[in-house]
C-alpha cells in the first residue's frame, strides 16, 4: 500500500457521478473522504485518458486469493479480502456455504469480528435453507428447511452483522423466515429454489427483495410455467444478482435481465470462491471438492458449477466491452445498487463529497490501473 495522501486532487479523468459522466473531471480526497474543495497547494494526479468510478461493492462472495470465507482462518479471510480489493472491490460481504448449524454459527462469530473492525460489510448465509432440487455446489445431506428459529440462531451468532440469507422460500418455514428477516432489516434473497411463479410472488409479498444469482439454481423460464425468473424480473421490489463471467450466463440472458429489470435493479456479483485471483487447481467449497480448470470451478463429483473465479473488474470489463451496457449503468449495478441494499450508501457506492474515498481508476480499455480505499491507495496508478 502506497500510503494515504491527506489532500489529493485526481484530475483530468472521466468521472462517473450519480448525475452522469463528467469529462475532464476532478475528485478531491481529504484524508479518508471525498471533499467538495481542495486545500491550497494540494498535489494533483493527472488521470487524463482514464475513468474514475466508485469502488465496487460485492454482496455475494465466498473467497479469493486461495482463501475461503467459509472455513479460512482470520488471516486467510483477510488475504481473500485483499485479493478482491486489488481488483477494485472496496466493499465486500462474506458469503458462507451450507454446513452444520453449529459450524455456521461459529463462522458467523469469526466473520462478525471482521465486520466490526471494518474489513467486511456483513455476512451472507447461502444455505443450508435451500432446495435439494437446486442445491448446486451445496452438500445435500446438510440441507434443511428454513426454520425461523434456526434462522434467528444464525442472526444472533452474527451479532447484528448478518446482511442477507438466501432461502428456498417454497420450503416449509420459508415464508415465516422471510417475514422474520424483513422485520429485522436483513435481506431475504430467493435462490437455490424450485419455487413456482405463484410461490415466488408470495415470498416477494412477504418481504423478499433479492434474487440470488438470477437464472442459476432455479427452474428455467417456460411459457406455461414461468417459474421464479418471471416473478423476480417483473417485480420492482426485487434486485437481481447477476454473475457476469461468461460461464454462468449467456450474454442474451444478461441483456434480458438488464432490459426487463433495468440497471437500477441489477447487482453484479462474483459468487467467487477460493480460486478467484489465484488460479486453477483443487479446492474445497465447504465439505465438497472442487476442481478449477481454465478458470471454471466445478464439483469433482457431479460436475456442477461451484461458484466462480470472477473478480468484479472482469465483470465490469465484460459488461461494457462485450455486453455493451453503458458505463453509467454498470457503475450503478456494481456499486450504487448493492450499497443501497446493504444499507451503506451513505458512505460508499458513489463519488460524492462526504463519502469514503473509495474509487477505481480504469484505463481507456477499462482495465484497473488504481484502487483507493478510504483515501489510501491499495493499487497506485503509475501516473503523475
Amino acid at each position: 500500500m502506497a500510503g494515504r495522501a491527506d489532500s489529493t486532487v485526481l484530475a483530468g479523468a472521466r468521472v462517473v457521478l450519480p448525475t452522469g459522466t463528467v469529462e475532464n473531471g476532478r475528485v478531491i480526497v481529504e484524508g479518508t473522504r471525498i471533499a467538495g474543495s481542495a486545500a491550497e497547494g494540494a498535489p494533483t494526479v493527472d488521470l487524463s485518458g482514464h475513468w474514475v468510478v466508485p469502488g465496487f461493492v460485492d454482496m455475494h462472495n465466498h473467497g479469493g486469493g486461495g482463501a475461503s470465507f467459509t472455513s479460512g482462518t482470520v488471516d486467510e479471510v483477510l488475504t481473500g479480502i485483499r485479493t478482491h480489493r486489488e481488483h477494485g472491490t472496496t466493499t465486500l460481504v462474506a458469503s458462507t456455504v451450507t454446513g452444520e448449524m453449529d459450524f455456521l454459527a461459529h463462522r458467523a462469530g469469526v466473520l462478525s469480528e471482521l465486520v466490526e473492525q471494518g474489513d467486511l460489510a456483513g455476512i451472507h448465509f447461502e444455505g443450508p435453507f435451500i432446495s435439494p432440487c437446486r442445491k448446486g455446489a451445496h452438500s445435500e445431506e446438510l440441507l434443511r428447511h428454513p426454520d425461523p428459529a434456526e434462522v434467528r440462531k444464525l442472526m444472533d451468532a452474527a451479532r447484528g452483522t448478518a446482511k442477507m440469507f438466501t432461502l428456498a422460500t417454497e420450503l416449509p418455514g420459508g415464508i415465516d423466515s422471510v417475514r422474520l428477516l424483513a422485520e429485522h432489516g436483513v435481506i431475504a434473497a430467493i435462490g437455490h429454489t424450485d419455487a413456482t411463479y405463484e410461490q415466488t410472488v408470495e415470498a416477494i409479498d412477504a418481504g423478499a427483495t433479492v434474487a440470488t444469482h438470477l437464472f442459476n439454481a432455479m427452474p428455467p423460464l417456460a411459457h406455461r410455467e414461468p417459474g421464479p425468473i418471471a416473478a423476480l424480473l417483473e417485480d420492482e421490489r426485487i434486485t437481481v444478482e447477476l454473475i457476469n463471467d461468461g460461464t454462468h450466463l449467456h450474454p442474451a440472458a444478461l441483456e434480458l435481465a438488464y432490459h426487463h429489470a433495468g440497471a437500477h435493479r441489477v447487482a453484479l456479483i462474483t459468487d467467487a470462491m477460493d480460486a478467484a485471483g489465484f488460479g486453477d487447481g483443487l479446492y474445497q467449497l465447504g465439505p465438497l471438492a472442487v476442481e478449477v480448470k481454465d478458470g471454471v470451478a466445478r464439483l469433482v463429483e457431479g460436475n456442477s458449477i461451484a461458484g466462480s473465479t470472477l473478480t468484479l473488474d472482469t465483470a465490469f470489463h465484460r459488461a461494457v466491452t462485450i455486453d455493451r451496457i453503458p458505463v453509467g449503468d454498470v457503475v450503478q449495478s456494481i456499486s450504487a445498487n448493492p450499497a443501497r441494499l446493504l444499507g451503506v450508501y451513505d458512505r460508499v457506492g458513489s463519488l460524492e463529497p462526504g463519502k469514503d474515498a473509495d474509487l477505481v481508476v480504469l484505463d481507456e480499455d477499462f482495465a484497473v490501473q488504481g484502487v483507493m480505499r478510504k483515501g489510501a491507495w491499495i493499487k497506485e496508478p503509475g501516473i503523475r
